[in-house]
C-alpha cells in the first residue's frame, strides 16, 4: 500500500505529456472542487484518471479476495465520491471527462480525450 501513489501516478504523467505534445495548457493537481487529476482551465475540462480496480471498471475490476469486508465498501465510496463529483463539477459548469487506467494502456483514451476536449463527441 505505501507504494501506491495518489499524484504524479505513471498513467497522469502519461496524459500530461501527450496534452503538452499537443500544446493543451493544464494544470496539474488543480484546487478546484473535485480535485481533478488535470484541468484544463480556459475550456472548463476536468479530467480524471481513473484505476481499474480503485473505481471498479465495468470491463476489468475483479473483487478482491481477501479481506472484502474491508476493500469493498471503501471501493463502492470511491465509485459514490466519484458520482457526486461529476455532478458538482457539471453543475459549476465544467465539462468531465474520466479516462480509465486500460484506456492508457491501450492508448485509446488519446482519440477520447481530444474530441470530449474540443466537444466534438
Amino acid at each position: 500500500m505505501s507504494k501506491i501513489r495518489s499524484k504524479w501516478t505513471q498513467q497522469e504523467k502519461i496524459v500530461h505529456n501527450f496534452l503538452k505534445e499537443a500544446k493543451i495548457g493544464h494544470k496539474m493537481h488543480p484546487n478546484i472542487v473535485g480535485h481533478p487529476d488535470i484541468a484544463i482551465k480556459g475550456r472548463n475540462v476536468a479530467i480524471f484518471i481513473d484505476g481499474c480496480f480503485w473505481h471498479m471498471c465495468k470491463k476489468h475490476f475483479v473483487p478482491p479476495k481477501t479481506h472484502r469486508e474491508y476493500w469493498l465498501p471503501k471501493i463502492e465510496k470511491n465509485v459514490e465520491r466519484d458520482k457526486q463529483n461529476t455532478l458538482v463539477l457539471k453543475k459549476n459548469g465544467w465539462r468531465v471527462i474520466r479516462i480509465w487506467e486500460h484506456e492508457i494502456k491501450d492508448g485509446s483514451y488519446k482519440r477520447k480525450l481530444m474530441a470530449r476536449i474540443w466537444n466534438t463527441h
